[in-house]
């Protein structure tokens, strides 16, 4: 089995504008990287859209009729000070959930070893009815439920090294023990959640904590000590990643120094873990990175480490 490349064109048409950090351009660098003749090995899908039954496993319909139907037909349409909406988002929100959606589908049927969702918008600060820090609906949580539902998983984990706290999907999985939710973020930084003390209903909730400049020893450390312990304990049948690489020393919006070779390593240290544990499956999604530089390099780094594995 070989590493599944989901993403869709229909991606590229969410446009913020051009003052964003969280610009088109961004998918363009990290499938520009992937397209190397070194991912030759790949196989290459479209995401499908989500339906309604699939992002309501994460967020009330409510929320979802809030979102799509805030779309405007021109122009853009802001939801908060940091996110909003252009004539191309709705479809691209569809297709960044859809993607995580296929992605469980392949890796839990067998059709592919592990996956990554090249995709945006981002989604982990996505609340159950609150889009916001540039997401709309919370693509990795819509992929962990997915697998209980459709595919009958009952331990499922998702490790986020986004250089910003995952709340959104924290929110999603801290009441229930058998969903596990690990982040590394710089501390502080927006939005101000993932203090060590939030722990979940049975310590399902890890927060590993980096002070300012933090480099990637420090990274790897609390990896180590704190992270990969608490995610070889819990022994998941899945494991989803948040890959946001704005942790990178070049990022503009954060202030920690991680290297492409930390991606590399980090990655292959969760897939050392899903070896043990559920037959080496995992799926991973685009977050962060605003670099774009950075980001397709450490893009392309994270999906080799994830073809070796």
């Amino acid at each position: 089995m070989t590493t599944l490349l989901i993403t869709h064109g229909a991606c590229l048409d969410h446009d913020p504008g051009n003052w964003h950090p969280e610009r088109p351009q961004r998918l363009e660098a990290v499938l520009k990287a992937l397209g190397d003749d070194a991912f030759r090995a790949l196989e290459r899908r479209e995401a499908p859209r989500a339906e309604d039954s699939q992002l309501m496993l994460a967020h009330p319909l409510s929320h979802v009729e809030r979102v799509l139907g805030a779309v405007p037909p021109a122009g853009r349409h802001p939801l908060d000070a940091d996110t909003s909406l252009s004539p191309g988002s709705g479809e691209a929100a569809l297709r960044a959930a859809g993607a995580l959606v296929a992605a469980v589908d392949a890796v839990v049927g067998g059709q592919a070893r592990n996956a990554f969702c090249a995709v945006r918008p981002p989604g982990h600060h996505a609340e159950p009815a609150i889009p916001m820090g540039f997401c709309l609906f919370n693509n990795v949580a819509i992929g962990a439920l997915h697998a209980r539902a459709a595919h009958g998983l009952r331990r499922v984990a998702v490790v986020d090294f986004d250089v910003h706290h995952g709340n959104g999907t924290q929110a999603m999985f801290e009441r229930d023990p058998d969903l596990f939710f690990a982040s590394t973020h710089q501390w502080p930084l927006y939005p101000g959640t993932g203090a060590a003390e939030e722990r979940g209903v049975a310590g399902n909730i890890v927060n590993a904590l980096l002070r300012p400049h933090a480099d990637g020893q420090a990274f790897r450390a609390a990896m180590e000590k704190t992270v990969l312990p608490a995610l070889d304990a819990f022994a998941p049948e899945l494991i989803l990643i948040s890959a946001g690489f704005d942790a990178h020393r070049r990022d503009p919006l954060a202030a920690l120094n991680l290297e492409e070779a930390d991606y590399s390593w980090v990655t292959s240290a969760i897939a050392d873990v899903a070896r043990r544990h559920c037959r080496g499956r995992i799926v991973s999604t685009l977050e962060g990175g605003y670099d774009l530089e950075a980001l397709a390099a450490s893009s392309a780094a994270h999906v080799t480490a994830l073809m070796a594995a």
